[in-house]
């Protein structure tokens, strides 16, 4: 069985921001935690309208900091700034799927078609920091192209540290079922992921010669997914936690920027209760914080903070 620094939370585009870390943090104070992924030409032209180009992370434990892009000397570039940044590892991302990111800008998955720019990368970013570096990626470009093992071999040869291998190719996108190849021949460490919801599979995996799990979807308005996971016994009261990620919401991003961007985690925290269609379609029209804790203080049943 994995232990507490063996369960990764996922880096998810547009929700493992800071305040999202946060909450898992309070519940997995030492779980290993990935940031959202960061565009090396944005964290590196220093782009002032992308808040996590300047994240403090030495505050945030064992975290990594995940880049993508095409370019090995601004991904070197960028490695060097989140390492000074406080990251305890580097994350490239080989797996990102979007046509924007693996098509439009050559990188992502993309990587995973040009084994020999991958390798450029993987070089240059290893060469530029200090801390270990790891590759995040998929089984393939398509099911006619599932060369995940040579990519990975090919990145243990330029001195990645370990891999994340998440169980669909890229024409999957997310459909389907993921599917988790025995990893025993892999020079480096390899971290399982795709649909690890719950502690039932990691056997399993361990059987099949990975290192630990990656959660994704299953922190989505479950912050505490990780601890559960590990069968900590953990009483969350989620209405508070709701209301607490909300105001680091607020606190990071500002209200009017954080109250329509908290209605998808809003959504996920309700998931499954009863009303929770009603209280969905009332949060998407609130626009202001005091309203949206009012929604939130009713649709638990709780009574307001003096």
């Amino acid at each position: 069985m994995f232990n507490n620094n063996q369960i990764f939370a996922a880096p998810l585009a547009g929700i493992s921001d800071r305040p999202f870390r946060r909450m898992v943090r309070e519940f997995s104070p030492d779980a290993p935690l990935v940031t959202e992924m960061i565009s090396c030409h944005s964290l590196v032209g220093g782009h002032k309208n992308c808040l996590r180009n300047f994240d403090d992370y030495k505050d945030e434990g064992n975290i990594g900091a995940q880049i993508f892009g095409a370019d090995a000397d601004l991904m070197a570039d960028a490695a060097r700034i989140l390492e000074n940044q406080g990251a305890k590892w580097i994350d490239i991302n080989m797996g990102c799927p979007v046509p924007k990111v693996a098509t439009r800008a050559g990188a992502g998955a993309h990587l995973m078609r040009d084994h020999r720019l991958a390798e450029k990368i993987m070089s240059a970013v290893v060469g530029a920091v200090s801390v270990p570096v790891s590759v995040k990626t998929r089984l393939g470009w398509d099911e006619e192209h599932k060369d995940w093992q040579n990519l990975l071999n090919i990145a243990a040869d330029c001195g990645v540290r370990f891999a994340t291998l998440h169980g669909r190719t890229r024409a999957q996108l997310y459909l389907g079922n993921a599917v988790w190849p025995d990893v025993h021949n892999v020079k480096i460490p390899v971290i399982a992921n795709g649909d690890i919801k719950s502690s039932d599979v990691l056997p399993k995996l361990s059987e099949l010669g990975y290192s630990g799990a990656m959660i994704g979807r299953g922190l989505l308005g479950k912050p505490w997914g990780i601890a559960e996971i590990l069968g900590e016994n953990i009483q969350v009261n989620v209405a508070d936690v709701v209301l607490k990620h909300l105001e680091y919401a607020i606190e990071y991003y500002g209200e009017k920027t954080a109250v329509p961007m908290f209605r998808k985690h809003a959504a996920w925290y309700s998931a499954g209760m009863s009303n929770s269609s009603g209280f969905r379609i009332k949060v998407n029209q609130i626009d202001n914080a005091d309203a949206l804790k009012v929604a939130i203080r009713d649709f638990w049943g709780i009574m307001k903070a003096n």
